[in-house]
């Protein structure tokens, strides 16, 4: 069968095919009577815009790319949610791409989505190849760098300090008594890096040993689980752990649940992100609260400035802070 053409509409609707194209770019600047039939005839036949050939007339592709390091971890769902709540209304297409913890995979979209004509790129992270930094730099776009801080932004930064947040849990649980804390972690990303460089500070700092028990993979509920049994094949419970983010601390918990492990008796659990369910665990989770959501909101509405309004979007950091949130686990 073959494709609908914007004449097939113009037809159907008994207008021209000018009419067609500008209810679809330009509905206020049309009646709202050949409104009503351009779009019944719209639908009647399944049209969709051939969005190839108006970005070419246009010389505009209204597409926003955005690289994340994966598409498992549910903490980057927030992230993307606010993104699109702002970018899709304001008629902005949002195409995410996973890097997969990889800088050059990173590298590589970043070659694509200018290759596409991108009208900004925002990535998730700070930590980029030499090549892509160049790319990015003279790309003649919006960019934006997010969920970590640096002082060399490229565009926008939009953050938090990831080793401040760890190093400030740290010295909490160290103010309430705990001397020996583990840290938990899987995947060694420049994020999880930086959590374990606040964990060390703040153990130094209070002239404290550390215990840090890494299994590379994914962080999950079934890693928690397996750090925590590592962990105890080779040393005595400690008084607290700090796990890499909240899937992770899930996991610690339920071990300790089948050992007859007390919480926060016997052990202090603190994990990283305050994930819905964080609060809802017997016991909570005492956990360290990023704000995903706003960085989101916050990163497409200055996209909306710059891609529609105009403004130009100047190298600058905008840090969002973090939380301790305080709860039964620790």
């Amino acid at each position: 069968m073959p494709r609908v053409t914007l004449n097939d509409v113009a037809r159907v609707a008994n207008v021209s095919a000018i009419t067609v194209s500008r209810v679809l770019r330009h509905p206020d600047q049309v009646s709202e009577e050949k409104r009503k039939r351009v779009m019944a005839a719209v639908q009647k036949l399944g049209y969709v815009p051939d969005l190839a050939a108006s970005r070419l007339a246009s010389s505009r592709t209204h597409m926003v790319g955005v690289i994340v390091p994966t598409l498992y971890n549910v903490i980057f769902a927030d992230y993307l949610l606010g993104l699109h709540e702002i970018l899709v209304p304001a008629g902005l297409q949002v195409v995410v791409v996973n890097s997969r913890y990889s800088q050059d995979e990173e590298e590589a979209a970043v070659k694509t989505l200018i290759g596409q004509r991108a009208e900004a790129i925002v990535v998730a992270g700070i930590h980029h190849t030499a090549l892509a930094r160049r790319l990015l730099a003279r790309s003649h776009m919006p960019v934006v760098e997010t969920l970590e801080l640096t002082d060399r932004p490229l565009g926008l930064n939009v953050g938090f300090s990831q080793q401040s947040a760890a190093a400030e849990a740290t010295r909490r649980l160290i103010a309430g008594g705990r001397r020996r804390i583990a840290f938990f972690l899987g995947q060694l990303d420049d994020r999880a890096m930086a959590r374990q460089a606040g964990y060390r500070q703040a153990m130094a700092e209070a002239g404290l040993d550390e215990t840090i028990v890494q299994i590379t993979g994914l962080s999950s509920v079934r890693l928690g689980s397996a750090l925590l049994s590592r962990l105890l094949e080779d040393a005595a419970l400690p008084e607290a752990i700090f796990c890499i983010d909240d899937n992770v601390a899930l996991g610690v918990l339920q071990e300790c649940r089948k050992r007859q492990i007390r919480v926060p008796d016997d052990v202090a659990v603190v994990g990283f992100h305050d994930l819905e369910f964080a609060a809802c665990l017997s016991p909570s989770l005492t956990t360290v609260a990023t704000r995903r959501y706003e960085t989101g909101r916050v990163v497409a509405e200055k996209l909306v400035d710059a891609i529609l309004g105009g403004t130009a979007l100047k190298p600058a950091q905008i840090d969002l802070g973090f939380e301790i949130v305080a709860r039964e686990s620790g």
